[in-house]
């Protein structure tokens, strides 16, 4: 398979999409969770009582004509392939709970990939809205949507002090997790992402890494989302989550400029050697590649690099996980193999881009 039919077959729109601010906010995410009345709880269901939750979708919601958000196939997570859910994980599309450790665990997915519903995760139903760029209002739009599609054929556990119940306690409430993806070079070589840290957190909000609670923050990119569930309504989650998200795109391309005049030189020369590594090299690790990523979309952003498209980044960083380059590659692979596939990749689609 040649690689441009790959990115086209693999690609979800977050990655290949230009939204508001994607300079900055790679994608924003919205996440509604969701339990129904009549069935064990994840936590302690038993077989029979997971694949009740499936029986009871797959009778209930895609029994039907198809839906308003086009086509939604159930795929059973234990009928997929061990490397197909690692490439699902990457992309952001299920979580590594469902892919690993989940009972009966299935999800819907819908054709452009912005729509995936997660069931038998940690709660019965996991409704998830992916966008490009800061479109937190727009995915919340779309995701009480698929809610209440939903909600009119299932009976949701419910409780009027409490709100919705789910199997976590930070979830009862709203079970709502919005949280916007963010590539921060500027703060981070300017050595400021030690003071905001601090700061994102006493306001009830978290940061983590790429793939989420407990990963690394590779090339740069944050995640920053929600804590608290219970005691605001949706809305307002999103409208703080909003209001702060502003306030790291504002310090970031101050950041930004302030490199840009005290060592413009030494950034430019970063971002070119960076550039030059992703160009040539024949072997590269992944933590490497996401440093040189990050500094090649930062150059682009910058305008030291012409004739790139910024969502180079988006693309390539999840193409290089392992996952990708075993699928690309038609079976599994040594780590070192890896390196070398990640390596002849990223030399393939920048050549590619160039040739456009």
């Amino acid at each position: 398979m040649s690689l441009e039919r790959f990115i086209n077959q693999a690609v979800s729109s977050w990655m290949s999409e230009d939204g508001p601010d994607s300079d900055i906010v790679l994608s924003s995410r919205i996440r509604l969770a969701r339990n129904l009345s009549d069935i064990k709880f994840p936590t302690i269901a038993t077989k029979d009582s997971a694949e009740a939750v499936i029986q009871a979708i797959r009778e209930r919601v895609i029994a039907g004509p198809s839906t308003q958000f086009g086509p939604l196939e159930l795929l059973k997570v234990d009928e997929i392939q061990p490397l197909q859910k690692r490439v699902l994980v990457e992309k952001h599309l299920i979580s590594p709970h469902l892919a690993e450790n989940s009972l009966n665990g299935a999800f819907l997915l819908s054709e452009n990939e912005e729509i995936s519903i997660m069931i038998n995760e940690e709660d019965h139903i996991r409704i998830q809205c992916l966008f490009p760029g800061l479109q937190l209002s727009e995915a919340l739009k779309v995701a009480n949507d698929v809610d209440d599609w939903l909600e009119e054929k299932m009976n949701y556990a419910y409780d009027e002090q409490y709100g919705y119940l789910t199997s976590c306690p930070t979830n009862v409430g709203t079970g709502l997790r919005a949280s916007v993806m963010m590539h921060l070079p500027g703060l981070v070589l300017t050595r400021q992402m030690n003071r905001i840290l601090p700061a994102i957190n006493q306001l009830g909000l978290v940061v983590r890494g790429i793939y989420g609670e407990g990963s690394e923050a590779l090339g740069n990119i944050f995640q920053v989302s929600n804590q608290t569930t219970l005691g605001k309504s949706e809305e307002d989650i999103v409208d703080d989550l909003k209001g702060v998200v502003a306030q790291i795109i504002s310090q970031e391309r101050s950041a930004r400029e302030a490199l840009a005049k005290t060592s413009n030189i030494q950034l430019e020369d970063r971002v070119f050697r960076s550039f030059g590594v992703l160009q040539n090299s024949r072997i590269i690790e992944s933590k490497e590649a996401a440093s040189c990523l990050s500094d090649v979309r930062l150059g682009i952003d910058m305008g030291y690099i012409k004739n790139i498209s910024r969502n180079i980044l988006n693309e390539l960083m999840i193409l290089t996980q392992p996952g990708f380059l075993q699928q690309y590659a038609g079976g599994p692979l040594r780590p070192d193999d890896r390196d070398i596939r990640r390596a002849a990749l990223i030399r393939e689609r920048i050549q590619m881009e160039s040739n456009e």
